[in-house]
C-alpha cells in the first residue's frame, strides 16, 4: 500500500514505536481506538433505527447533513445494552471498509482522553482466557492500571456491510 495506509487489522506504530489513541469506556471495559480516525466526538444525537439492517449498525443519525450509521459495539464484545447516561458519546470516525472511505459513529458510554501507547506494552490476544472472539481485538495494552482492547473494527463491521451489500 503505497498511499501510507495500514492494511485492516494491523496496527500503526510510528518510528519510535508509539500510536496516539483515544481511550473510551463501553461496558465497564476500556477501549481505544486510534486517533486520527476519530472526526469528532458528539454529544447524544437522535438516532433513527433503520427496519432490516444488522443489529450492530441498526442504527443512523444525521452528521453535518450526511447519514451516518452507529454501530453498537457492545454488541460484537456480548455486552447488554444500557440506556445511555450524561457521559455517553458517539465518536464519529472515518474507516475504510472494503475499499471506501467510510463515516461511522460508535456508541460510548465515556470518552476519556487521547493518549499514547508504547507497543513495548501491546500484547497479542491469547489464545485461552479472553471472553471476546479474538479476531475482535487486534491488541491488549497495558496503560497505568488498565488493560485496554484495542479492536478490529474492520472485523467486527466486515460482516454487518456485507450484509448492507448483499440487500442492495
Amino acid at each position: 500500500m503505497s498511499d501510507g495506509q495500514v492494511p485492516a487489522g494491523l496496527i500503526a506504530w510510528n518510528a519510535h514505536g508509539e500510536l496516539e489513541v483515544l481511550i473510551f469506556e463501553l461496558g465497564g471495559e476500556t477501549f481505544a481506538l486510534e486517533a486520527i480516525l476519530v472526526q469528532e466526538i458528539l454529544d447524544l444525537l437522535p438516532e433513527t433505527f433503520i427496519p432490516g439492517a444488522p443489529a450492530l449498525v441498526s442504527h443512523v443519525v444525521n452528521f453535518r447533513g450526511k447519514i451516518v450509521p452507529v454501530a453498537d459495539l457492545r454488541l460484537a464484545f456480548g455486552m447488554e445494552p444500557t440506556p445511555p447516561t450524561a457521559h455517553s458519546r458517539i465518536v464519529v470516525i472515518e474507516l475504510e471498509l472494503e475499499g471506501e472511505a467510510t463515516l461511522l459513529g460508535l456508541r460510548t458510554d465515556h470518552v476519556h482522553e487521547v493518549a499514547t501507547f508504547r507497543k513495548t506494552t501491546s500484547e497479542t490476544v491469547p489464545t485461552v482466557g479472553i471472553r471476546w472472539r479474538r479476531d475482535h481485538v487486534r491488541s491488549l495494552v497495558r496503560w497505568n492500571d488498565d488493560l485496554v482492547v484495542l479492536p478490529d473494527l474492520a472485523a467486527i463491521l466486515a460482516p454487518a456491510m456485507g450484509a448492507a451489500t448483499a440487500r442492495q
